[in-house]
């Protein structure tokens, strides 16, 4: 069993699209999908359309909330707001219903799942850090948690205090810690790295495997201008940032 786990696609179907070609060539059983499906890019109901045909566990994601609301909150971001009103106007109202329907939290075989963070999972907090990560490490309940959000893939462990990994490349799941894992972004990556970014499980094999792709990041973001959607939107998957 090989298990591809990915999350903020923020409706860039090329990089979803490579990323399932990829996970398919690496002979993935299975699929888990950590939120943040729609939001930012041109695609969102083709991303969702995709997510949804897979059938496999997902939780909901901050964007896909607010693809489900009729406001947006003061806090949210310009581009933010830019790519929710779009995405607004390409789903239909049994998109919004299955989106609204997600979970914060899912247990999958041996691990668990969040977009955010386990203390607070619909809060939207950041974990940037060890310190931070700790708060979600007390309420992880499996050896293995894999979460999103930040766009940045980043591990942590504990043992007797908590530890940082950055520019991870794989991991070797040991027996008595805990991991809470991000696999970086498949549709808008912010470490400098502009190619779409997973995460392969092996449970026999108790390994993670990073992996990145590249994608046509050119039509990509063609289709974002063609939306009407901000520039800046366009540039910085270009850029990773």
């Amino acid at each position: 069993m090989r298990i591809a786990i990915f999350g903020d696609i923020h409706s860039n179907l090329e990089a979803l699209q490579a990323v399932l070609a990829d996970a398919e060539a690496n002979h993935c059983t299975h699929y888990v999908c950590l939120g943040d499906i729609v939001g930012y890019a041109a695609d969102p109901k083709a991303c969702l359309d995709i997510i949804r045909a897979l059938e496999c566990p997902v939780v909901k994601g901050n964007h896909d909330e607010l693809a489900c609301m009729d406001y947006v909150p003061d806090n949210v971001s310009g581009l933010a707001v830019q790519g929710i009103a779009h995405t607004r106007q390409m789903l239909d109202e049994d998109d919004v219903h299955w989106l609204n329907g997600l979970k914060f939290v899912r247990n999958v075989r041996d691990f668990t799942i969040v977009h955010a963070t386990l203390d607070t999972p619909n809060h939207w907090g950041y974990v940037m850090n060890a310190l931070d990560a700790g708060a979600s490490l007390s309420y992880q309940h499996t050896p293995l948690c894999f979460f999103g959000h930040t766009h940045v893939p980043r591990y942590y462990v504990r043992e007797t205090g908590v530890r940082s990994y950055d520019g991870w490349d794989s991991i070797g799941v040991e027996m008595g810690k805990k991991y809470f894992v991000n696999v970086g972004s498949v549709g808008q990556p912010r470490d400098g790295d502009w190619r779409a970014a997973y995460a392969i499980y092996h449970p026999a094999e108790r390994d993670v495997v990073l992996h990145r792709v590249p994608y046509d990041v050119e039509t990509a973001q063609r289709k974002i201008l063609d939306a009407g959607l901000p520039p800046r939107l366009a540039e910085r998957i270009g850029m990773g940032r």
